[in-house]
C-alpha cells in the first residue's frame, strides 16, 4: 500500500511539472507578424530633356517613350522607344541624321526603400538598335594650296538610307515619386557599339539613340530627364514573423 501511494504521488508531481513547463513556454513567445503591401505594375514616361532640346535647339528635334515593368522587389525589365533628327556640322562636313531606335533591358533597384516607398537607385544595361538615315548637307573639300586655289565647297544635299547600328550601354540612375504613383528620374549612360552598317565616304556623326559618335571609337555617352507614371496592375503582399521572448517574473 505504501508504494502505491508514492507511486501515484511521484506520477501527479511529473504530470504537475510537464504541465507547467508547457504553460512556460506558450506563454514566453510571442508572434509579431507585419504584412507589406508592394505594388506591381507598368510605369511608363517620356524623356523631357528632348522635348526641351526640340523647343530650345534649332538643329534638333526628338522624342521618347519609356517605360519599365516590375517582375521582382528588385528587378524590373524596361524599354525606350524614340526617334531624332540632328544636324551635326563641322569645319568641313554638315549632315542630318533622321531615324528611330528601340533600347530593352533590365534594371536592378539598388536602394532599400522605408515602408510605402517606391523611389529607386538603379543601374542596369540597355541593348539598342538603330535604322536610319543621313543626308550629307554640305561639305568642303580641303586643299593645302588655299592661297592660289580656293577650297571646293558642295551644297548640293544627298541623301544615304538603309543605314543601322546596334550597341551596348550601361545605365545608372535614379527614380523619386514625387505624389503617389508619379516619378521624376534621371539616368546617366556609357555606350558601345556592337555592330555597324555605315558609309564608305563618311562617316555617321550622329546615330539616333546612341548620339554623337566621337572619331570612329566605338564607345559614346548620354543622359536623360524623365517623368512617368505608374499604373498598378496588382499587389502583392509580404509577411514577416518576428518572435521575442518573454520572461514574466513570477513572486
Amino acid at each position: 500500500m505504501r508504494y502505491t501511494i508514492q507511486y501515484v504521488t511521484s506520477c501527479f508531481l511529473l504530470f504537475c511539472c510537464l504541465f507547467v513547463n508547457a504553460q512556460e513556454e506558450k506563454e514566453t513567445q510571442i508572434v509579431d507578424s507585419i504584412q507589406y503591401i508592394q505594388k506591381y505594375g507598368l510605369r511608363v514616361g517620356t524623356d523631357i530633356g528632348k522635348l526641351i532640346r526640340t523647343a530650345t535647339d534649332d538643329d534638333y528635334s526628338g522624342f521618347e517613350i519609356n517605360g519599365d515593368f516590375r517582375l521582382t522587389k528588385k528587378l524590373f525589365i524596361a524599354a525606350e522607344l524614340g526617334n531624332e533628327e540632328k544636324t551635326t556640322t563641322t569645319d568641313f562636313l554638315s549632315s542630318t541624321a533622321n531615324g528611330s531606335y528601340i533600347k530593352a533591358g533590365v534594371d536592378y533597384n539598388m536602394y532599400t526603400n522605408w515602408l510605402d516607398m517606391n523611389n529607386m537607385i538603379y543601374s542596369g544595361f540597355r541593348v539598342g538598335f538603330s535604322s536610319f538615315s543621313q543626308t550629307r548637307n554640305s561639305y568642303t573639300v580641303y586643299n593645302q594650296n588655299q592661297f592660289w586655289q580656293p577650297q571646293f565647297t558642295n551644297n548640293e544635299p544627298q541623301e544615304f538610307s538603309g543605314l543601322s547600328s546596334t550597341w551596348l550601354e550601361l545605365i545608372i540612375g535614379i527614380k523619386a515619386e514625387i505624389v503617389t504613383n508619379l516619378f521624376i528620374g534621371l539616368n546617366a549612360q556609357l555606350k558601345s557599339t556592337i555592330s555597324n552598317k555605315d558609309l564608305d565616304n563618311f562617316e555617321s556623326l550622329y546615330i539616333p539613340g546612341f548620339y554623337k559618335t566621337y572619331d570612329s571609337g566605338n564607345f559614346g555617352v548620354g543622359y536623360s530627364y524623365t517623368i512617368s507614371y505608374s499604373i498598378p496592375l496588382f499587389k502583392k503582399g509580404k509577411k514577416e514573423a518576428k518572435n521575442e521572448e518573454v520572461k514574466e517574473e513570477k513572486e
